[in-house]
């Protein structure tokens, strides 16, 4: 059953973060990928929320589930390695490569111990 909650949330996450991502990227038109950083981030923190309460109830497995699909890890690596072919990639790229892990781990952090 586990299984089933986590497949599905993750698919609606899956969808929710090609809506939510678009619409922030072509609202800023920024050559950053905005989108997907706000995605990625949030994400992170939502999960540090979860992960602290310690929780394993069908909610909690629902709420990772769709924060799997709604995160892209993968999108972030290509969008970083597109920065970095730019004709100024240097700064971009690197601010990407930095700044998202970095303060995703804080989110993921601060979630965990607001909740933790």
């Amino acid at each position: 059953m586990t299984l089933l909650i986590v497949a599905a949330a993750g698919s609606l996450g899956a969808a929710v973060r090609y809506g939510v991502s678009g619409v922030v990227q072509r609202h800023t038109g920024s050559h950053m990928p905005v989108g997907t950083a706000e995605v990625n981030l949030l994400g992170a923190f939502v999960l540090g929320l979860i992960i602290g309460t310690g929780s394993s109830s069908p909610t909690a497995i629902a709420i990772i589930g769709f924060t799997g699909g709604f995160t892209t890890f993968s999108t972030w690596m290509v969008e970083t390695v597109r920065l970095g072919l730019l004709p100024t990639p240097t700064l971009r790229s690197m601010l990407n490569l930095v700044v998202v892990p970095t303060v995703g781990v804080m989110l993921a952090a601060f979630g965990y111990f607001l909740t933790g």
